[in-house]
């Protein structure tokens, strides 16, 4: 994924994070519903035909890699925007799907030649954004050997990362099959340095459909699978002098990397095409579409 380095003292800078930043009050908002039955103020279902693209008025598709430093990852797959790598698939997901690159396809890769991979990058950015309240995203996620899917979350405002704040709701990383990472990145604690957890989903999760949850409240972060909490971070978890980042809304992201400083390459055994079926995205709470400030109904 964009934005990140290796990342193997997750779990470890966990465990070692201490004193709260300074904060200011909390503003007036409504807190995140934790009620599965509630009603959306956003859904994406993905229905329709084999092959149809999502819907552009929401989602734009991201293409490059040379221009962006490897998605400032080192990463070795070029994002297109080609029904091959993101379209739906007449079953009711969407597959985002990490290929092995036609040859001579002259994709520019970091830092020079051409990519060996190609990909999908989708965002909702300025388009659909949560505020307070959660997001589902039920997803089947591959694995392998250098692939790193991912859901996540990034600030919608123009500040340089990580001031803009991120948040992984679940990432992969290939070769840890069974495991599925939620981290959040902030100044202070970005990259490496990312403070979450590591839920083991006891069976890879490229087997199955889970559903990957955040729960945004007011100075409180909730991470859910299957409707399972399994972390919540505070400020006061925050290395001290450190910023909370995410009192503001944040749009979504979806991706499949390839390569890069914390998968690593693929080798002969990551199998290729490799696909993120996505079934559905839902947001519950408060949120901006468009612009407009929207809530869910009640």
């Amino acid at each position: 994924m964009s934005l990140r380095l290796a990342r193997t003292a997750v779990l470890a800078l966990l465990l070692a994070a201490t004193t709260a930043a300074s904060l200011s009050p909390t503003p007036a908002v409504a807190e995140g519903p934790t009620d599965r039955g509630e009603t959306p103020f956003w859904a994406e279902e993905f229905d329709g035909a084999a092959g149809a693209r999502v819907d552009p008025g929401v989602w734009t598709t991201k293409v490059g890699n040379r221009e962006t430093q490897g998605w400032w990852n080192n990463e070795r797959q070029y994002y297109t925007d080609y029904r091959g790598n993101s379209a739906l698939n007449g079953a009711g997901s969407l597959d985002i799907t990490a290929r092995r690159a036609v040859r001579d396809s002259r994709h520019p890769c970091w830092p020079s030649g051409s990519c060996d991979y190609t990909s999908a990058r989708l965002t909702t950015e300025g388009r659909v954004a949560l505020g307070w309240g959660r997001i589902d995203v039920r997803a089947k996620l591959p694995t392998g050997r250098g692939l790193l899917p991912a859901i996540w979350m990034l600030g919608e405002t123009e500040e340089i990362w990580p001031a803009q704040g991120e948040i992984d709701i679940a990432e992969v990383v290939g070769h840890e099959p069974r495991t599925a990472y939620g981290t959040a990145h902030g100044p202070g604690y970005s990259g490496p340095d990312g403070i979450g957890h590591a839920v083991d989903l006891g069976a890879p999760a490229s087997s199955d459909y889970h559903v990957y949850s955040v729960v945004k409240e007011p100075y409180r972060i909730h991470w859910l699978v299957d409707g399972r909490p399994v972390y919540t971070l505070t400020p006061e978890m925050l290395p001290a002098g450190s910023l909370w980042v995410y009192e503001r809304g944040m749009h979504l992201l979806l991706n499949v990397a390839v390569g890069g400083d914390w998968p690593g390459d693929p080798d002969r055994r990551t199998r290729f095409p490799a696909t993120m079926s996505v079934d559905y995205v839902r947001m519950y709470g408060t949120g901006w579409i468009d612009g407009q400030m929207v809530h869910s109904p009640s």
